[in-house]
């Protein structure tokens, strides 16, 4: 399935295994979704990932859309990615790329924010996004494509304000990261694949605070 190859690609580039397989915990059934979490069912929202802590265990469920899926399923974004497919690709990418890290940072004992997790999102979709598209159609979608992810996106206008900034920092510190990944590794008529993951690996392991550090240093 799809989503067990998104969660390997990401395993890969972060050198991060986990022991959860994430389509052991996929909701598609809004209904269900209504009952866990109904702003969330009520505004249609496409991707979710549920979380809940009780005496020291975590459960955890990840909906995402069957139409969403669907169209995925017609359009293998693994095979193929391109500007039909991206924001599909990137919706399910960042449900996952929040499951997996839920589920790494649980076995190692780590807190990880809101903000942690849409920050780590945007920087798995960048570099998931980038290494498709450095092997498909000649690298085609490469070019602009920094400026498609962090540059050309929307929000929802009812989105809550404490919500919204939450996501305009996320996207903020992202950018930020991923150019100055695109500048040292892959601006050169060799791009440095292996030195690019080694940065991602180590960008991983930071923490919250540790990440935001990082990318404001810089």
């Amino acid at each position: 399935m799809l989503l067990r190859e998104l969660q390997a690609l990401l395993a890969r580039i972060n050198d991060a295994e986990v022991a959860e397989d994430v389509c052991d915990y996929l909701i598609t059934d809004r209904a269900l979704l209504g009952r866990w979490h109904a702003p969330s069912a009520a505004e249609g929202t496409p991707e979710t990932l549920l979380v809940a802590e009780d005496s020291g265990a975590l459960d955890v469920g990840l909906y995402l859309d069957p139409a969403l899926l669907g169209r995925l399923a017609a359009s293998p974004p693994l095979e193929r990615l391109d500007d039909d497919n991206l924001e599909d690709f990137c919706t399910a990418l960042e449900g996952v790329s929040h499951f997996h890290c839920v589920a790494w940072s649980a076995a190692r004992g780590r807190t990880v924010s809101l903000l942690g997790l849409e920050t780590q999102a945007e920087v798995d979709k960048y570099a998931a996004a980038v290494l498709l598209a450095g092997t498909q159609r000649g690298g085609a979608l490469m070019r602009g494509l920094h400026g498609r992810l962090f540059e050309r996106v929307r929000f929802r206008e009812d989105l809550d304000g404490a919500l919204r900034r939450i996501y305009l920092e996320a996207n903020r510190y992202a950018a930020r990261f991923c150019r100055r990944l695109e500048d040292r590794f892959l601006r050169r008529r060799e791009a440095r694949v292996r030195d690019m993951l080694g940065e991602l690996r180590r960008f991983y392991r930071l923490g919250d605070a540790g990440k935001l550090s990082a990318i404001e240093a810089a």
